[in-house]
């Protein structure tokens, strides 16, 4: 029988990588995000939900969707970040960030987690390795990271006696539209930056693992470190 896996955040940059490794390791995928679409993934095993997960009333019509299906991964991969002095952050996009990045991705942990702890299979939350460090300018998307990380590792406790597998990925500055909207970018260089393939890499790993072991955190660094203002 053909597992499910469900991804947030699958049109673009992380989780569309992740959806494109499932697919071939011939997961059934139910990829989430605003705009995505059936054209997204060529891929008979793949189907798109449209749902804007800052907003509360789409994210729980969602939700109750998804206590229907019989989930064997959830990935929450969707989140956004907004890097300014807090007091120049508008109180809108500090409301819809820690939705989107936090109150979300615990939603669908919710409705999903009976047939997770059921089926014995894989929550897996996209953090950053911001959830790990304090840095200026950074203090609401760091707050949602470390706030998923707290809220993953607690689950993780809480579930250990099903055969449910929690793990935290951490990951270090990623080439993907998250710069879109903001002042600066990842380097040029291939050895100053991951690509999202590297993620894909890590959840392919999780996934292949004896399942009595569990990487609960998983932290990807590039091997120098390189940003870049835009220009």
């Amino acid at each position: 029988m053909t597992k499910l896996a469900v991804v947030t955040g699958a049109s673009s940059g992380i989780g569309k990588a992740i959806v494109e490794r499932l697919l071939l390791l011939e997961y059934k995928v139910i990829g989430i995000s605003r705009n995505i679409t059936q054209k997204t993934f060529q891929s008979e095993n793949f189907q798109a939900l449209q749902a804007d997960l800052s907003q509360e009333t789409e994210t729980h019509k969602l939700c109750q969707k998804l206590k229907h299906e019989d989930v064997f991964l959830l990935i929450n991969a969707a989140g956004f970040g907004v890097f300014a002095p807090h007091e120049e952050i508008p109180e809108k996009t500090i409301t819809q960030m820690t939705f989107l990045n936090l109150t979300a991705p615990m939603l669908l942990s919710h409705a999903t987690l009976r047939s997770l702890k059921k089926q014995g299979g894989y929550l897996i939350n996209i953090n950053s390795i911001e959830a790990l460090r304090a840095s200026k300018f950074a203090g609401v998307y760091s707050a949602t990271k470390a706030g998923l990380k707290a809220f993953g590792d607690s689950l993780f406790e809480e579930t250990r006696k099903s055969d449910l597998s929690i793990t935290n990925i951490n990951p270090d500055m990623t080439a993907s539209n998250f710069y879109e909207n903001l002042r600066f970018e990842t380097s040029d260089k291939e050895n100053e930056k991951l690509l999202a393939t590297d993620i894909a890499d890590a959840v392919s790993h999780i996934l292949s693992m004896r399942k009595g072991a569990v990487v609960s955190e998983y932290t990807l660094r590039s091997l120098n470190f390189g940003i870049q203002k835009k220009r």
